[in-house]
């Protein structure tokens, strides 16, 4: 924003972050309705805080990502579960099953790189939270290379204002 102008009283930052975090609410109920099978080669990479608030993952994981971490809805998952709030999802990590409860705005990015589409959000980061490192999860299936390159189908969204 400008010098000259106002700072808005709609919080419209909050309500874009909030329409695209939907986005994948609806990806992932596509999948549910298809019979939790993922349709062509689609899959896909959800990062998100291990500690937002509604979080429920493991203790070894969240131990193992204290912060952030990236989980692949590909070939081995079940019981993905969808609501307007959060969705959950079984996974298994180094051969344990786990069962992983995460609400939408903890998202911080989905990628689909069957067809090279990609949200990134806006860290909702509370008082005490501060930028983090993490590991990237590596769930039991082979890791895949997330090429990005100019001109595809990535949608990145940065609202930092300038004041």
């Amino acid at each position: 924003m400008t010098d000259g102008m106002p700072d808005s009283l709609i919080p419209y930052d909050d309500i874009v972050q909030e329409a695209l975090r939907a986005v994948v609410g609806r990806v992932l109920s596509t999948v549910v309705q298809g019979g939790s099978t993922l349709p062509g080669e689609h899959h896909f990479y959800i990062t998100f805080r291990t500690r937002a608030p509604g979080v429920d993952v493991p203790q070894r994981l969240l131990e193992r990502f204290p912060e952030e971490m990236t989980i692949v809805i590909q070939n081995r998952f079940w019981d993905l579960m969808v609501d307007a709030e959060q969705f959950s999802v079984g996974l298994s990590f180094g051969q344990v099953p786990s069962k992983l409860v995460v609400p939408y705005a903890a998202i911080t990015g989905f990628h689909d790189p069957a067809v090279n589409f990609e949200l990134r959000f806006q860290a909702q980061e509370g008082p005490d939270d501060g930028p983090g490192g993490h590991d990237d999860a590596e769930n039991d299936g082979p890791p895949v290379a997330i090429p990005v390159e100019d001109g595809s189908n990535v949608v990145a969204v940065d609202f930092k204002r300038k004041k």
